[in-house]
């Protein structure tokens, strides 16, 4: 082979090597799964029963929620969601208000979670309840400025032993959940078994995906060694 040659295969691995990206991507052959909103109709939806909740509509394409006394929100009504080795993907933007505008509560095994986006004042993200820690206080919480009025990406992906979640090609939380006691706080009961919410904010949801992991994707999770 010449030297010529040498250099061209080379930088071809160089390519392949450092061209990809460092964000996790679902497994090609996942797809998006099971669709939970239809863009028109609240349908498979109920108002979540907080008191001094604001209105829910659909508008353009998206689940309103409008700022209410304290929290605001939407409780997926069907029976058929996954408690483990899924992963859920919705889009929510903050419209007014400096609170958190789409805080998702899901299963985790037989427990529940709830991912907070924008709380405290209207930076801080984290999971709530770590060991009994809101996601103020637990090694989850970090610090994010969310413009108006524009769509971020949520995804949430859980197994046997790992939370995480994404905010657009962004991870921002990566937890091992073994012998970590996971849990939301009371307020978010209603949003069981899975719901997104607001607090004094008004705050939109739309394209809400489901979908199981995918055997490779478990398998690796299960291998997974920090």
């Amino acid at each position: 082979m010449s030297m010529r040659t040498r250099s061209i295969a080379l930088g071809v691995v160089l390519v392949v090597c450092v061209g990809g990206s460092a964000e996790e991507k679902p497994a090609k052959d996942a797809g998006k799964g099971k669709k939970l909103f239809d863009g028109k109709t609240l349908g498979g939806w109920k108002e979540s029963d907080f008191f001094g909740k604001g209105k829910v509509h659909v508008k353009d394409g998206a689940i309103v929620l409008e700022k209410g006394n304290r929290m605001t929100g939407i409780t997926y009504a069907g029976k058929d969601f996954p408690k483990t080795d899924y992963e859920v993907t919705l889009e929510g933007k903050r419209i007014t208000g400096s609170d958190f505008f789409c805080t998702t509560t899901f299963p985790v095994g037989d427990s529940f979670c709830s991912f907070v986006a924008g709380g405290w004042g209207g930076e801080v993200i984290g999971l709530s309840n770590i060991d009994s820690a809101d996601a103020s206080t637990n090694e989850t919480r970090k610090d994010m400025e969310f413009t108006r009025d524009k769509w971020y990406r949520f995804r949430v992906r859980v197994t046997s032993k790992r939370i995480e979640v994404w905010i657009d090609k962004k991870q921002v939380v990566d937890l091992d959940t073994t012998d970590r006691r996971i849990g939301i706080r009371i307020e978010c009961n209603v949003s069981k078994p899975f719901g997104v919410a607001t607090y004094a904010t008004s705050g939109a949801v739309r394209d809400i995906h489901v979908r199981p992991l995918t055997a490779a994707e478990k398998k690796a999770a299960a291998e997974r060694k920090d």
